[in-house]
């Protein structure tokens, strides 16, 4: 399967940029994609022709409004297979579902000394959120570790797990190595030791299809910016069975039933999440990004980012004193990193943006991994459905004139 590569193009006018004075190469996908005009024009259409605050009004725009608002709940169900739409939380992204889990599973399930299990490679969101929880009520953060190929050492888990464990907490796939991790075993071998686990899906769910229900897991974080959708808008699945016991992470309005001065009482799921105005533009352009996926098919979208992942290894490794982090032959997914020679990550990043090549530089909220591995940090390139083989010969042709300037 496949599609066509021009016409998708065109629906991204960013992509016609220049930079620099050379046409924009955009291989900076992990961080966050670019826009469809189908995301933006149903976002401008809803400002211009339905704005009104959802769920409160009886009014003819606040119940469009909220129409929209619980159809783009009912679209993300469909995508990610969730049982029930009262199992989608809308949050501002990823890293606000991480802390929703974090803090209400902490409050209501841990005590001092109980254990959380993380791994070495997780983004910042999924080990500082943690460590909050560790410094306010005395939990311990655990990590599973790697091999110098950037895989989990999965059969280190049992013998991390004690009857202290009382959540594992994972990424999907790893935002700097591009390690595509065995969710399914570790959520497994979690629930046979009655361990729920927390999947961070930010850099899978615009990649690939996810089913939560086939996969098991408890609870499931992404964001709407990484797949072509609108910044500030996110989702947490959670089985309903686990967001019936956890308390509320934030109050105000939405997600009450009954305030008086004695108690409070909380609305129904998933309201009991979301406190305060949603951002119901953005769900709706969420929605958009999701038909737009669905329009390509992610057979056809993995295809294509594959065959880009596979050919930019093989050209980069042309490359003298090239060195690529993470998985070599295969269980990775759309993103490179790799440093070349002694040429710091900044200089190589700094002088590709001269070339009108967008790359990431840094440690890539991944510290821990940093020093794992032994860097202060990488260059990363990651890729999307707009993306073409011929970016990414433009893309070692620059790290090639690089190298020589050095």
């Amino acid at each position: 399967m496949s599609y066509n590569i021009n016409k998708v193009r065109e629906d991204f006018p960013i992509l016609a940029r220049e930079v620099y004075g050379k046409p924009l190469v955009y291989l900076d996908n992990a961080a966050t994609t670019q826009k469809p005009l189908c995301v933006l024009d149903a976002m401008r259409d809803e400002y211009l022709n339905v704005n009104a605050n959802v769920h409160r009004g009886v009014h003819y725009l606040s119940q469009q409004a909220t129409d929209l608002h619980e159809a783009a709940r009912e679209k993300v169900r469909e995508f990610i297979n969730a049982r029930k739409t009262e199992e989608i939380v809308f949050t501002r992204g990823t890293t606000e579902a991480i802390n929703l889990v974090a803090s209400s599973f902490c409050e209501s399930q841990m005590q001092a000394g109980d254990e959380v299990i993380v791994t070495e490679m997780e983004h910042h969101s999924n080990i500082v959120s943690w460590q909050l929880q560790a410094m306010k009520r005395g939990i311990i953060v655990k990590h599973l570790p790697i091999t110098d190929d950037g895989i989990l050492f999965i059969d280190q888990l049992e013998s991390l797990i004690s009857d202290r464990t009382k959540i594992i907490s994972v990424a999907h796939v790893s935002n700097v190595l591009g390690t595509i991790n065995p969710v399914e075993a570790i959520i497994k071998m979690a629930h046979a030791h009655g361990i729920p686990v927390l999947v961070d899906g930010a850099q899978s769910a615009p990649h690939f299809k996810v089913d939560v229900q086939a996969m098991d897991c408890d609870f499931f974080a992404f964001s709407g910016h990484k797949m072509y959708g609108p910044t500030g808008i996110g989702v947490l699945y959670g089985k309903e069975e686990w967001l019936d016991k956890l308390p509320p992470y934030q109050g105000g309005g939405e997600m009450i039933d009954k305030v008086t001065w004695e108690k409070t009482t909380f609305e129904r799921l998933p309201f009991k999440f979301e406190a305060g105005t949603p951002d119901y533009v953005a769900t709706h352009g969420l929605a958009k990004a999701i038909e737009y996926i669905d329009s390509i098919g992610f057979e056809a979208i993995q295809q294509h980012e594959q065959a880009l992942t596979r050919y930019c290894m093989e050209q980069l490794q042309t490359i003298p004193d090239m060195h690529i982090y993470g998985p070599v032959s295969s269980g990775r997914d759309a993103v490179v990193s790799f440093n070349v020679g002694d040429i710091h990550h900044l200089d190589m990043g700094t002088l590709l943006d001269r070339l009108g090549i967008a790359v990431r530089t840094g440690h890539h909220c991944a510290q821990p991994l940093m020093d794992r591995l032994g860097i202060s940090g990488t260059v990363r390139a990651s890729f999307a459905i707009y993306n073409t083989k011929e970016e990414i010969d433009t893309l070692v042709a620059g790290i090639r004139r690089v190298s020589q300037m050095f």
